[in-house]
């Protein structure tokens, strides 16, 4: 192993072929590697921002709330409600004397003032320490308004972004299931768990099932409605796209309703075909696979010449891949396969022992898979093996352009849509415009000495 890397970390970093292929996982981040993860506060606002009609109150410093301000390019096709950030901006008297008084005064003037369906308030690693009884301010605010006021126990020093995950997910199992629905549920209805409608990604998947002819129940989180998902138990099925933002609850709702779920990727052909076969093979009719059949077969025509053109040109350079979910890694390998690129590199931040297994059976021998790696590791590493090509996110971007290396956005802050068919055609033409851009003539590979 490079003499640079932390020893401690060794068991987080494995290469295919050298031996049996055993990753560790899901741990804690080491002190001192500059983990890329964030905290559990911003691994449940992530989860729970795109909920547009609701109030999200964060309880604690105004730095917490700043941080993650608009954090996802998640878009709405109604209110824009998500897009205002609320903090009740602790100060030290308010950590001496307690919180509480002015979490309640904000809840009830911002309830008043906007009129939301509902609202998240959330907590801080401030309030953690002093205390607050959010729970009881919650209930109280809940009764006097009559909308459910849904506490986020998202103290970050509780874990990592996943745990996050975790949190986020208690608070909308507290929310399905406490509204009847309007009108009856059709039979094919599921509901989409994990898709955040990042430049609006979420309207094509809804394309594609109303052609199957497929009810969607609620999305949850993307373009969501309080409403929708306090009735997201009627569905026959939950759809999970992000497995580990969204796997607790679809299990949560699986125990608690009986609605069984999927686990599904939309990003590259393979993966979104699967997709839609997934949810048409569940309901056993065959005007539904008849219908996806067709689609996936003009779609795969359609893109078929243009991913040849590109292949073309791409054939045999290689990529770096470093992603918060293992889901979109495992996507991303085969998206880039078609595209004749190969994976020297790839990681995420929330990978589970099975996600990193799938890995090392896509990739080549040679490859190296990493679980939460750092900054000195993925430059390392992507100089190593003479990558052409970085795929991450917002704090990848940087390591990239210092090591004079193409690099393409896979981030949640994204707002070029890269899921479904059209989703590919754009990823397609972002990773070729990137590595053939003339502006690396200039740039020293591996950066400058």
């Amino acid at each position: 192993m490079t003499t640079e890397f932390l020893a401690e970390r060794k068991n987080q970093i494995a290469t295919k072929g050298e031996g049996k292929f055993t990753i560790e996982c899901a741990k804690a981040s080491l002190a001192g590697s500059v983990s890329q993860r964030a905290c559990v506060f911003c691994g449940s606002r992530v989860v729970l921002y795109p909920i547009v009609d609701a109030i999200h109150l964060v309880h604690g410093p105004i730095g917490c709330a700043a941080y993650t301000w608009d954090i996802r390019g998640t878009v709405s096709s109604g209110p824009e409600l998500h897009r205002l950030c609320f903090s009740t901006d602790l100060r030290e008297k308010d950590v001496i004397f307690g919180g509480g008084d002015k979490l309640y005064r904000a809840l009830t003037e911002l309830i008043d003032r906007y009129h939301p369906r509902s609202a998240f308030v959330y907590a801080t690693c401030i309030v953690g320490v002093i205390g607050d009884d959010i729970e009881a301010i919650c209930r109280r605010v809940a009764e006097e308004k009559h909308i459910p006021v849904l506490p986020v126990w998202s103290e970050g020093f509780r874990g990592s972004k996943k745990d996050g995950y975790r949190a986020a997910c208690d608070a909308l199992d507290r929310l399905v299931g406490t509204l009847e629905p309007s009108a009856p549920v059709p039979e094919c209805s599921i509901n989409i768990l994990g898709d955040f409608n990042l430049a609006g990604e979420l309207w094509i998947l809804e394309k594609y099932y109303r052609e199957m002819g497929i009810h969607i129940q609620a999305r949850i989180t993307g373009d969501g409605r309080v409403d929708d998902i306090r009735c997201a138990h009627h569905a026959k099925l939950n759809v999970v796209q992000c497995s580990g933002s969204m796997i607790y609850l679809a299990q949560k709702m699986q125990e608690k309703y009986g609605i069984p779920f999927k686990q599904v990727s939309y990003f590259g052909i393979e993966d979104m075909a699967a997709a839609l076969y997934d949810v048409a093979n569940f309901f056993h009719r065959q005007d539904l696979l008849d219908k996806t059949a067709n689609m996936v077969r003009r779609e795969v025509e359609r893109l078929t010449p243009l991913l040849d053109s590109y292949r073309a040109k791409l054939t045999g350079r290689k990529a770096v891949i470093y992603v918060g979910g293992a889901f979109k890694a495992i996507s991303l390998i085969k998206a880039l396969r078609l595209l004749g690129i190969r994976t020297v590199v790839v990681g995420s931040q929330t990978g589970r022992p099975e996600d990193y297994d799938i890995m090392a059976r896509l990739c080549d021998r040679g490859t190296v898979i990493v679980d939460d790696s750092n900054p000195i590791e993925l430059a390392t590493l992507a100089i190593e093996r003479g990558a052409d090509l970085f795929i991450g996110g917002v704090k990848e971007r940087p390591i990239a352009y210092k090591m004079g290396m193409a690099f393409c956005d896979h981030n949640h802050e994204r707002k070029e849509p890269l899921a479904g068919f059209e989703g590919m055609t754009n990823f397609a033409a972002e990773v070729y415009g990137s590595i053939m851009s003339p502006v690396w003539r200039y740039a020293r590979k591996g950066g400058v000495q």
